[in-house]
């Protein structure tokens, strides 16, 4: 219903004064700056009155002097893509781009969207939540004997690192905790990694991501000239329309709306596992939302002229029905 009410009011519904929420304060602050301007600039291109708004301690007292209709985020991180920032917009009355608050917190923290898709039988890499006193070898033997080690609420694969050895999995545990209180050991994947962006509830071409370094980490996201982005990925129809549903599930079962990243990855089994939802992408010129978006035919200021509209046609719909 979304999708056919935004085809509908996309051309007649103004956005009005756009403030694009960027910076922050986080650990991913400098990759909000760098796509955060460029989204200022894709809106500017097409006529758009927007303005950037670096998210510093008074941001709040600094958006309502700029008298917004509505708001951007291009905030990553905690604080700005952990419902933190959407609850207090919410409370000043501003529309947003994305997922809700209850999303954005649940797609962040991924112990409880683990737990979550566990509950519901979708497909995600068994884990375990360790700390300071965990049996290493113990929780390596449950997983198989390898291990992916992530903080709980981290994006950018920031803090990540695999382990083979006990004496590894207690060094990465003490990396992660660096970023996170809460740290999750999850069994390793050696299979294919895919993402697939999701725009006003469409998938995006499906993009296929390899790297020369032992994964898609910090380094091969943003700072690797030698990541590859196969695009198409590679699968025949029937398995990226498999791989898309799957995505789509996952994303619409945390209640995510707007747009959004999921990625996926393939098991020794031929299984398709889902890692995480990421409720507000990267926007910079490694990033793959504009990517699948380009596969698809669609520019870089037109995708983002989609998120912004595509919000502001549910914004107005919800307010005709109040």
């Amino acid at each position: 219903m979304v999708d056919d009410m935004n085809s509908i009011h996309q051309k007649a519904i103004a956005p009005g004064r756009v403030v694009v929420l960027y910076g922050g304060w986080s650990k991913e602050r400098e990759v909000s700056l760098d796509g955060g301007q460029a989204v200022v600039r894709g809106l500017h291109a097409s006529g758009v009155d927007a303005v950037g708004l670096d998210a510093s301690e008074d941001w709040m007292s600094q958006l309502q002097a700029l008298q917004p209709d509505q708001v951007f985020i291009m905030l990553h991180g905690s604080g700005g893509e952990d419902g933190v920032v959407q609850g207090a917009l919410e409370s000043m009355g501003l529309p947003y781009t994305g997922s809700g608050v209850l999303a954005s917190a649940l797609a962040m923290d991924k112990i409880r969207c683990k737990q979550f898709w566990f509950g519901i039988e979708l497909p995600t890499p068994a884990f375990e939540v360790i700390d300071a006193d965990s049996n290493w070898s113990a929780v390596l033997a449950s997983l198989g004997g390898s291990a992916m080690v992530k903080p709980a609420s981290e994006g950018s694969s920031l803090g990540m690192s695999k382990a083979d050895s006990p004496a590894q999995l207690s060094e990465a545990w003490a990396l992660a905790r660096q970023y996170d209180d809460q740290v999750l050991a999850e069994q390793w994947l050696s299979g294919g990694e895919y993402t697939v962006a999701i725009v006003n509830g469409k998938a995006l071409p499906t993009i296929k991501l390899e790297t020369e370094r032992e994964f898609y980490d910090y380094q091969a996201k943003y700072v690797a000239d030698d990541t590859r982005y196969v695009c198409p990925c590679g699968l025949s129809t029937r398995e990226e329309n498999a791989i898309q549903a799957l995505a789509i599930r996952a994303y619409e079962s945390l209640g995510c709306s707007g747009w959004g990243r999921v990625d996926l990855m393939l098991g020794d089994d031929n299984q398709t596992y889902v890692l995480e939802v990421n409720t507000v992408p990267g926007m910079t010129d490694h990033s793959l939302v504009p990517m699948a978006a380009a596969a698809a035919g669609t520019s870089f200021n037109r995708l983002v002229l989609d998120i912004l509209l595509g919000s502001t046609a549910v914004n107005a719909s919800l307010a005709a029905t109040q």
